[in-house]
């Protein structure tokens, strides 16, 4: 840098001193070094690799402290949150506001209904969001966000309860509030102590620790999961039955015992399912495929003189409706099948469920 600044000096020392000159003059010499050498100087023999780890050590070495400082503090914030009759309110500005989206967004999808509320939208009419029942978990890293004291003294009068997460013990919020963890570092990650790295990093593991443990607390369920997550692929694997994806009525490829393979080859393929069930005194007696077919065919079986009955499989593999559409993919993988046919309490058929529909269900 030095070599730098005598440069520019040896070059602009016999004119006028110019802010946008020396501005552009230093913006070249950072492109030039960014694209054509690394940023980390040779002489000090750090690389990206090796900076990189040392971040992550820094950051790991803070969730360890935290872990050991953990106190009845926490245990009294679990319960104070599982005994909350409203919704937990998750505050904060800036970086510790985005964490506490997060926060909000974990605890609402396990069991414990939550929502984010910006400190200084709340200042301005969205404080009405906020309900005696409630309760405010506010974070703050020095514990004195304006924004988040300014709507504090209101709250109070409402009688709303305060968990605050921050990193001074002796700051105006872990005083207000009802129950404090304390979520300091000793330093950041960032080389100049100033980025929020460590402090939002801890901060965040402590809000998933409230919303894991309250998870436990409540006997939450996989089931219960996946009911507030319908989109995602966990959800769908446990809240889809067969009964929700199955062909019903006139979709179900069906054909009488009797009948020949014409009217078996002409039922299968306008169904589309790749299969046909065989009927016998409206019960399933077997499924025809194109492999059953093919079986016929290389055994040179006349094809024009027998039945279906005669080249169906027999004892086919089915399901009932009630099974999860998950479930019925190892189930074909299992048998290698590609579809099957999904029978009541009293045999009958009422469903046909193949691998593409599982497929599209997006349970595969």
């Amino acid at each position: 840098m030095s070599h730098t600044l005598s440069s520019w000096s040896h070059r602009h020392c016999n004119k006028p001193f110019s802010p946008s000159g020396a501005l552009l003059y230093f913006a070249g010499v950072f492109l030039f070094t960014a694209k054509g050498l690394p940023l980390q100087s040779k002489q000090s023999g750090v690389t990206f690799v090796e900076q990189g780890r040392l971040i992550l050590e820094t950051e790991a070495a803070a969730l360890h402290v935290a872990a050991q400082r953990l106190d009845q503090n926490f245990g009294d914030a679990c319960e104070l949150l599982l005994q909350c009759q409203g919704r937990i309110v998750v505050m904060g500005m800036g970086k510790s506001g985005h964490i506490g989206g997060k926060i909000a967004s974990t605890l609402a999808s396990t069991g414990t209904p939550a929502f984010f509320i910006h400190p200084g939208e709340a200042s301005h009419g969205d404080i009405g969001m906020i309900t005696p029942k409630d309760l405010i978990l506010a974070l703050s890293n020095s514990g004195e966000t304006p924004e988040i004291l300014t709507i504090l003294p209101i709250v109070k009068r409402m009688g709303v309860k305060l968990i605050a997460l921050t990193g001074r013990l002796d700051s105006t919020l872990s005083r207000l509030a009802d129950i404090h963890l304390d979520v300091a570092v000793s330093k950041e990650a960032c080389p100049l102590n100033l980025a929020p790295t460590s402090s939002t990093t801890v901060a965040l593991a402590v809000g998933d620790a409230l919303a894991v443990t309250l998870l436990g607390m409540r006997g939450f369920t996989r089931q219960d999961f996946a009911r507030s997550h319908p989109g995602g692929v966990l959800g769908r694997r446990l809240l889809l039955y067969a009964n929700d994806i199955m062909h019903t009525g006139a979709e179900i490829p069906l054909v009488q015992s009797h009948e020949g393979l014409s009217e078996a080859l002409l039922e299968m393929t306008s169904k589309g399912l790749g299969m046909t069930g065989v009927i016998k005194a409206g019960q399933l007696v077997g499924i025809f495929t194109d492999g059953d077919l093919r079986r016929g065919l290389n055994q040179n079986v006349d094809i024009y003189a027998c039945s279906v009955e005669d080249l169906m499989t027999v004892n086919p593999i089915t399901t009932r409706s009630d099974i999860l559409a998950a479930e019925l993919v190892p189930l074909m993988r299992t048998h290698s099948i590609n579809g099957l046919f999904v029978l009541d309490d009293q045999q009958q058929v009422t469903g046909a469920v193949n691998m593409h529909d599982l497929i599209q269900a997006g349970v595969v």
